[in-house]
């Protein structure tokens, strides 16, 4: 007989997105012709930049010649993507990184998933609430955490309030944790901390010897002088922080997928007896078993993003969706609605309006304006009674989103 890993049984719904897909697809089928804006899942719609295009389609040609053919690559990476990342996304910054310390990936997601693999089962993980669902689902699924209570938080996991009450600045933990996932700026909320806020986190950190880890997905976002784009410009983080970038969301990779995760050398774990390990070669250890690398033609067209071109074009894409940002969010304050996020984040946190559980307006606005959004329980018990919307659309259909919302007589300011 060959038993299940029973931690999954534990997962007590669908992952949210694919909740969302199954409710979508039957009104679909229930309404043929509805017209629906999605503005749930966080997936770009401008196509890839030309300079990407154009790398990508190198990397295509070279794999067609003998003489530049490509098999397996490297496990961490090309050496020419991970100089261009280390001098163009650090450097700037100030931050010196050495190429070991950079692994090249298919995905923010999967990485945060997975980097779980490296800490030992015991660990107490301290995740913000509400949260991108892989943090905690990962670790419920590695055993860390119990049954889901009827509070919606799964036992043994340490949850960190981020609400209206508290500027949805989480508070450090009254109890010792060993890992701390942070994702800044905020999925889902769109919110910041600014580097001062941040360096309280490193400071625990350092204090208690828990290891961050910082989700910077959408650090290309920040506009404002005082947000960090990486945890590493805090003193002392590259003793306690790994950090995920993605190409995704600046870029438009989520269909290409390419990312990259900063494992500096300073970072050690402990065993039971307190003898201290490298987290680099831990990680590594763990590519090198589960992983093959990121194809050579993606690698190439995420070095074309480094060139002139590709600097103006991925610029470019930020400021598109950020328009669609600044539009979200003045619409629904004029409608009167209580919104947050959308100044450094493509996300908008909406608290729905009239008491509203965050599946009913889901309900409402698919069923009135045919418009998806995510509903914020998916993201955890803090959630509940907040909604978000994403600005990764056209920006004509995110006008006609808000054009149909507007038209709606029933979200008046609870």
């Amino acid at each position: 007989m060959v038993q299940i890993n029973e931690n999954f049984l534990l997962l007590k719904s669908n992952y949210i997105f694919a909740e969302i897909d199954d409710r979508v697809e039957k009104y679909e089928k229930e309404n043929p012709d509805a017209n629906i804006i999605r503005m749930g899942i966080g997936d770009v719609t401008k196509p890839l930049p030309k300079a990407v295009i154009d790398g990508f389609k190198q990397g295509i040609d070279e794999m067609g010649q003998a003489e530049t053919f490509k098999g397996y690559g490297p496990y961490r990476g090309y050496d020419f993507l991970i100089e261009e990342i280390i001098k163009n996304d650090y450097a700037p910054l100030g931050i010196q990184l050495d190429s070991e310390e950079v692994f090249i990936g298919e995905g923010a997601k999967p990485d945060t998933g997975n980097i779980q693999e490296i800490f030992g089962i015991n660990a107490v993980v301290a995740v913000t609430d509400p949260v991108y669902p892989v943090y905690v689902e990962s670790n419920i699924m590695a055993g860390r955490g119990g049954p889901m209570g009827e509070d919606g938080k799964y036992e043994g996991l340490v949850y960190l309030p981020c609400t209206e009450e508290n500027n949805f600045i989480p508070e450090l933990p009254e109890t010792p944790v060993d890992l701390i996932y942070l994702c800044y700026p905020n999925n889902p909320t769109g919110t910041v901390l600014t580097k001062e806020q941040l360096a309280k986190w490193v400071n625990y950190a350092r204090e208690n010897k828990s290891i961050i880890l910082f989700d910077a997905a959408y650090e290309a976002y920040v506009q404002e002088e005082d947000i960090p784009k990486s945890i590493y410009e805090i003193k002392g983080a590259k003793e306690v922080a790994i950090e995920f970038r993605s190409f995704s969301k600046n870029a438009g990779f989520t269909g290409t997928r390419c990312a990259c995760t900063i494992v500096p050398k300073e970072l050690k774990g402990f065993d039971k007896d307190g003898n201290h390990y490298s987290l680099n070669e831990l990680w590594f250890r763990r590519l090198t078993t589960k992983f093959n690398g990121v194809s050579y033609p993606v690698q190439m067209a995420a070095k074309a993003i480094y060139s002139e071109e590709g600097q103006k074009e991925i610029k470019e894409l930020v400021r598109y969706y950020m328009k669609n940002a600044a539009i979200i969010k003045e619409n629904m304050e004029k409608i009167g609605l209580s919104v947050y996020g959308g100044n450094n984040s493509p996300y908008i946190w909406v608290k729905t309006p009239n008491n509203m559980n965050s599946w009913e307006f889901f309900d409402l606005l698919l069923n009135e304006a045919q418009i998806v959004g995510t509903p914020g329980v998916g993201f955890g018990p803090s959630g509940e009674g907040y909604f978000r919307l994403t600005a990764f659309n056209t920006l004509e259909n995110t006008k006609e989103a808000m054009e149909r919302i507007s038209k709606l007589t029933n979200l008046s300011k609870s």
